[in-house]
């Protein structure tokens, strides 16, 4: 009974890490867990990331989960002027479970931007990236249903062995993307690509008796936008996502609104939409970008059955992003939502 119970409780947790395979309401903020090939594909020099999400907090926080990345660009001196070619790092750190499921990954990109015109406005970008994983169970705090009190509490000995205080395991990921983007003037942008995470399906196990092997995520992924006014641009983007017998649709938009259009440099810019995740949740946002810097906040109002769970409370996300980008380089117009 004690080892069939622990392969459920591994199955149950595998499940629910399944389940939070990176899923940011601000996909567009954090671009190297979304597709390999946007490594470099930004103006500027370096670019820097990050994004915290806290899901479900009124569930004993159930999932933390927060990512940081930087790229930039490497070899001009020896690629075309119209092409780029990117190298990235990016550290995600998943908490579950009141930090009971830990996991972390750290993983290096490459992508090679190929320019189709003269000026590299249309690019071709194709990009890969592994990751190094490590996954790690605290036992101690983990409680189970002998152990649940009248008042909710959880009192007394499980009664089950682990073997130690820590379970852990690691393994190494397999990453790739493609992505197509362009523009026709200086006040537009558009892309379409296709990415696929866990290519190799790595194999999560933390006993010799019990495995999970975890199943390609296969993201499609498109965005638009385009001035409407001489101080207005409307952003559009979307993600449709697969993973295993689960899929995700995540479809919206938001205007920028610049402050101050009479300056070319510093401009100051706010930033108000909406994105949908299908049958789950609405997703407001509200964003602020002062020159090279991009702040955004999102919170997701859950519309799903989990709404009974949660008290009809969702998950706050924060974002942030900064570009160096030197004065004296030529802009260009590169995906952005």
């Amino acid at each position: 009974m004690k080892n069939f119970f622990t392969f459920v409780l591994l199955s149950v947790l595998c499940s629910n890490l399944y389940a939070q395979d990176p899923h940011f309401s601000q996909f567009f903020s954090s671009p190297l867990t979304l597709n390999p090939a946007f490594t470099g594909k930004f103006d500027g020099n370096v670019r820097f990331s990050g994004n915290y999400r806290n899901q479900w907090p009124s569930i004993n926080n159930a999932f933390i989960t927060t990512t940081g990345s930087v790229d930039f660009h490497v070899g001009k001196k020896i690629i075309p002027s119209n092409d780029n070619w990117g190298v990235g790092f990016a550290a995600l750190n998943d908490n579950s479970a009141a930090g009971a499921v830990n996991f972390n990954y750290f993983s290096l990109s490459t992508a090679y931007h190929k320019g189709l015109d003269e000026d590299g406005n249309t690019q071709l970008s194709g990009g890969v990236q592994v990751t190094y994983a490590n996954m790690f169970i605290n036992t101690t705090s983990l409680h189970f249903a002998n152990q649940l009190q009248p008042d909710g509490s959880w009192t007394g000995s499980s009664g089950e062995d682990f073997s130690g205080s820590t379970l852990s395991s690691n393994y190494l990921d397999m990453n790739a993307g493609i992505l197509y983007s362009g523009s026709t003037n200086e006040r537009n942008n558009f892309y379409g690509g296709v990415s696929v995470y866990h290519i190799n399906k790595p194999t999560q196990k933390f006993t010799t008796a019990e495995k999970y092997v975890l199943n390609p995520r296969a993201t499609i992924h498109a965005g638009t936008y385009f001035g409407i006014g001489p101080a207005t641009t409307l952003h559009f983007s979307g993600i449709q996502t697969f993973q295993g017998g689960a899929s995700e649709t995540v479809i919206g938009g938001a205007f920028q609104f610049i402050t101050n259009p009479e300056e070319e440099l510093k401009q100051t810019s706010i930033y108000l939409g909406s994105w949908i995740r299908f049958k789950d949740a609405i997703i407001p946002y509200l964003g602020l970008e002062y020159n090279d810097v991009r702040l955004g906040i999102t919170y997701d109002v859950n519309t799903s059955s989990l709404k009974t769970a949660s008290n009809g409370n969702g998950g706050i996300e924060i974002s942030a992003m900064y570009i160096y980008r030197p004065s004296t380089d030529k802009p260009i117009n590169c995906p952005k939502f």
